[in-house]
């Protein structure tokens, strides 16, 4: 059996809350199953956890995008 490092790891572990609500809210946006609000995601389907991580991805990709063309 191999030993597995756990590389999902936060760059800022400060960051931990507001990803949190993060989540929260793109799961209320997609209109999830109130399951989530209970902390535990695991009543969930792969497709819904899927879809608020493709979600919160798609997200940040579309803010970092809009940062940089401000910057430029």
């Amino acid at each position: 059996m191999s030993i597995r490092n756990n590389s999902n790891k936060l760059l800022n572990p400060m960051a931990k809350q507001a990803l949190d609500k993060f989540k929260l809210e793109v799961a209320e946006n997609l209109n999830i199953s109130d399951d989530y609000k209970s902390g535990y995601w695991g009543n969930l389907t792969s497709r819904e956890c899927g879809s608020v991580g493709g979600e919160m991805v798609k997200r940040m990709i579309n803010e970092y995008e809009n940062n940089l063309a401000n910057k430029q």
